[in-house]
């Protein structure tokens, strides 16, 4: 059986990726070399903290390099930087790449750094897998849940009763070619519904997909693209997002990290709610939880642990983490902060957080990974009327189950 972290160089290896070197500290300064894969418009908020952390007093002299990546760039730029031996001191990461980093031993356990109990639970149990907490969660969120454009509709729907009745009424007389968008072929978007028909993608470890809540979800979907007529078909996440920037759609199901670019473009005419209950089984959908977070380096020790650790207790206490509401619109995942005026006093907050209760943490266990690449072109054959719903969610379960064995072996 291949270790843990020979499946990682071989990944590597294949994708023929570059490593940046961390900077050293030659013990004349105190450098933190922090990863991240932020949109620009956030740049200015993280270095803003930056920049007040290195002037509190004692941290005189102390440098903080900030490296930007893609996505996929960063887990392939940590993984080998860690396999160098040269990583960052921290990430700043959704958790889904959590699982890889900690089973290669390349992340450090924090629930005995950090005081978790000061965090939201669910976001802490998004990052927890065999007994330990990987991350300490900077926002609480990165959940999907329903926008919609108040011009066209100046409520939203609680029930998917009234939803479709909606776009069988107004919407028509509004001549919308299409009442609502989202990310139909990605299953990231299928989730929701899966939990309001009762069912999730892993047990565990376990994946869970050939199930009558995976084929009913599958079938749900379909329904509004070709019987219903509701929804686009053949548009992916930029194409609905243009839909509904440029109001031809009414509502989008779309995540947090969308909230203040729609609220800069519709001002007062934006509003978010939760995803609509699914009225056939009186149950709310139920996206995935999760946020971002910092990973902290395995080689991380001795007072670089400890300046490492007044770091992210700065940028995470209560004042940083209101102030990232306010200039980023994303919730805090600190309990104290949660509670803030700021976010109560708000409606489109207010309506995220209420999601997210309703939500489920997402799993940070590598079978997702399975899940995820199983699932997708399944799910896209059954949106294009290749595979019944059935079929698609059977040949998910199969392929997920293969596709953890080959990464076992």
């Amino acid at each position: 059986m291949k270790t843990a972290l020979s499946v990682v160089t071989v990944v590597l290896l294949a994708t023929g990726a570059a490593c940046r070197v961390a900077p050293r500290d030659d013990g004349r300064e105190r450098v933190i070399v922090v990863w991240e894969q932020e949109d620009a418009q956030v740049f200015p908020y993280i270095d803003s903290v930056f920049e007040a952390f290195k002037k509190l007093p004692g941290n005189e002299g102390v440098r903080i390099v900030r490296n930007h990546y893609g996505t996929e760039d960063l887990r392939q730029q940590f993984l080998t930087a860690s396999i160098a031996g040269s990583p960052p001191d921290l990430l700043m990461s959704p958790s889904d790449t959590a699982g890889i980093y900690s089973i290669a031993g390349f992340i450090m356990p924090v629930e005995g750094v950090f005081d978790l109990g000061r965090y939201n639970k669910p976001v802490v149990e998004a990052i927890t897998l065999d007994g330990h907490a990987w991350g300490v969660p900077m926002t609480n969120g990165n959940h999907l849940m329903l926008m919609y454009n108040k011009r066209l509709s100046p409520t939203a729907p609680q029930t998917t009763d009234e939803l479709f009745d909606f776009c069988r009424t107004r919407a028509k007389a509004l001549k919308l070619d299409h009442c609502m968008a989202f990310n139909l072929g990605e299953p990231f978007w299928l989730m929701p519904w899966l939990g309001a028909f009762g069912g999730w993608p892993i047990d565990n470890k376990t994946p869970t997909l050939d199930t009558k809540p995976m084929a009913d979800a599958v079938s749900f979907v379909v329904d509004l693209i070709y019987e219903k007529k509701f929804v686009p078909m053949e548009c992916e996440y930029n194409c609905t997002d243009a839909l509904f920037k440029e109001g031809k759609v009414a509502f989008i199901i779309n995540g947090d990290w969308a909230i203040s670019t729609y609220r800069d473009k519709f001002g007062k005419d934006f509003g978010v709610a939760k995803i609509p209950k699914l009225s056939s089984t009186g149950r709310w959908p139920s996206p995935m939880v999760s946020g971002r977070y910092f990973m902290l380096s395995a080689k991380l020790s001795g007072e670089k642990l400890d300046l490492v650790k007044r770091f992210v207790e700065f940028y995470t206490n209560p004042e940083n983490q209101i102030g990232q509401v306010k200039a980023l619109m994303r919730l805090p995942a600190l309990s104290e902060a949660a509670r803030s005026k700021v976010i109560t006093d708000d409606p489109i907050l207010r309506a995220s957080m209420e999601q997210i209760l309703v939500g489920k943490p997402m799993p940070m266990a590598t079978e997702m990974r399975a899940v995820w690449d199983s699932a997708r072109p399944h799910l896209g054959r059954a949106v294009n009327r290749k595979a019944t719903p059935q079929e698609a969610a059977a040949k998910m379960q199969s392929e997920a189950v293969s596709k953890i064995k080959e990464m076992a072996d």
